[in-house]
């Protein structure tokens, strides 16, 4: 299959499986958590899925984890957008949940996403060896928490209040975490269900991570707001440093492929197996939203 085909195909199926999982809950909580589960690239469900294959994890099993990051994710873009964080009113093309609802449903719905993540892990059904389930319990909590995902945010606030641009060493370390975190559990999910080493897998990822948020800086600075679905332009307003503003744009997408290239180098031991993998990562510097 094409990406494009593979993009569809997995984007459908996590949602039907979000859905599923979602069913047991009514309210505005519920409903604030479907709603900030509906829509999005599904790439770090992708990223999950397409690790998994490569040791050949069964597709139910695999499938489970990558629900488990998409709402990890979920959660932390519902309380991204709050007032007291970057107060969007825009996420994936419709509202941003606390302008749906309010801020105590919100944090509320962001709180019940992240802890049905790791109810999905946890799960006999995700793997019938309680040591994986662990250890994938185990890496997520260090990935998203505040030695990973958290830090990263709570150094972009802190920047925010600095009056001092971030350096590009800054830069790099604050997106390692904030972004490259949840982009390398996945790949490293992967691997901890196949019973495989991880190492190749995270070098990928933690390459790809850095290509990511460069490409979205560039996507902040040239792209469509109504395409991207979400607000633009807000860093150069707000005079954040960012990849763009001290490499300028040119030098940053040239940096952007030259880590999808060295993403791709990890591939290597995986041959054909990893083609989908390094179709993502290309896709990753090329994508308009």
């Amino acid at each position: 299959m094409t990406l494009d085909a593979v993009l569809r195909t997995t984007q459908g199926e996590v949602q039907a499986a979000l859905d599923a999982a979602l069913r047991p809950f009514d309210g505005p909580v519920g409903d604030a958590m479907r709603h900030a589960l509906r829509g999005g690239k599904r790439l770090r469900a992708i990223l999950l899925l397409e690790s998994a294959r490569l040791f050949d994890v069964p597709r139910d099993r695999a499938l489970r984890a990558a629900c488990a990051i998409e709402a990890v994710h979920a959660y932390s873009l519902v309380h991204d957008d709050l007032p007291s964080m970057d107060d969007d009113d825009l996420r994936r093309g419709q509202p941003t949940v606390h302008r749906q609802w309010d801020e105590a449903t919100a944090v509320l719905a962001g709180d019940a996403l992240q802890t049905l993540a790791f109810e999905m892990l946890a799960d006999p059904a995700t793997d019938p060896d309680a040591g994986v389930r662990a250890e994938l319990v185990l890496t997520l909590a260090r990935d998203a928490g505040a030695a990973g995902m958290v830090r990263g945010q709570a150094l972009d606030i802190a920047a925010e209040s600095a009056g001092e641009p971030l350096t590009l060493a800054e830069i790099t370390e604050l997106q390692r975490l904030k972004t490259g975190r949840l982009l390398e559990w996945p790949c490293r999910a992967g691997a901890i269900l196949g019973r495989a080493d991880p190492a190749a897998l995270v070098d990928f990822a933690t390459h790809l991570g850095l290509a990511f948020q460069i490409a979205d800086d560039l996507l902040d600075v040239e792209g469509d707001a109504d395409t991207a679905g979400k607000a633009l332009r807000k860093d150069a307003a707000a005079g954040k440093a960012t990849f763009v503003s001290l490499l300028g744009a040119e030098a940053a997408r040239a940096e952007a492929d030259r880590l999808v290239g060295q993403a791709e180098l990890s591939l290597l031991p995986y041959t054909e197996k990893g083609a989908t993998l390094r179709s993502v990562a290309r896709y990753v510097v090329t994508r308009d939203r």
